[in-house]
């Protein structure tokens, strides 16, 4: 309850200045500005970064996944429910942008959120064909790691750090294929090595 409360006072705070994003000191700070659903962060220096995020593996018990899993990799970091409409929507086109840029050096972590019953979310995972790894965080407690600099009570919020792992680009909206695969391609290009 305690981080509900803090999300959303985050999020009203973020939305209330007009101002953008900022990194300081190496934090990510969020600010969402004039209400915008798609943020941008550029160049390379103006990105910030999120803390140390890790959980439970959805489809292995005993298992933890992190975004540290993925080390000179693009991570894509999507939060969902299999109770949410939105994320029903865009599993399709977040599995196509997966196939088509993992050889290419991008890795995708999903975040279950609110979801009580483990099988629930792994049956979404099954019927939806979803190919990459998820925690299993139905407290949002591993939202923790992100600082509370976003408003984590946007369902589905996705993340795309570049291959420092700093963030690059916030959606807070449902994605189609057209709208992720362009930035994402751009930051494996940006950062190969």
């Amino acid at each position: 309850m305690l981080v509900a409360c803090v999300a959303l006072v985050a999020a009203l705070a973020g939305c209330s200045t007009g101002s953008d994003a900022v990194a300081t000191g190496g934090t990510f700070e969020f600010v969402s500005p004039g209400g915008k659903t798609a943020i941008f962060y550029d160049p390379p220096a103006a990105r910030g970064t999120i803390g140390a995020l890790s959980g439970p593996d959805l489809l292995s018990e005993g298992k933890t996944v992190s975004v540290a899993d993925f080390p000179d990799k693009v991570v894509v970091v999507n939060l969902w429910g299999q109770w949410c409409g939105p994320c029903r929507a865009e599993a399709p086109a977040l599995e196509k942008v997966y196939e088509a840029t993992k050889d290419k050096g991008v890795a995708f972590l999903g975040i279950n959120v609110r979801d009580p019953q483990r099988d629930k979310a792994q049956d979404f995972v099954t019927d939806n064909k979803v190919g990459y790894p998820s925690i299993y965080d139905p407290s949002m407690r591993t939202l923790l790691a992100l600082g509370g600099n976003f408003p984590t009570s946007v369902i589905p919020t996705t993340l795309v750090l570049d291959r420092q792992h700093r963030v690059a680009a916030v959606y807070l909206r449902s994605l189609i294929a057209e709208d992720l695969q362009p930035i994402v391609e751009k930051l494996a290009e940006e950062g190969k090595q």
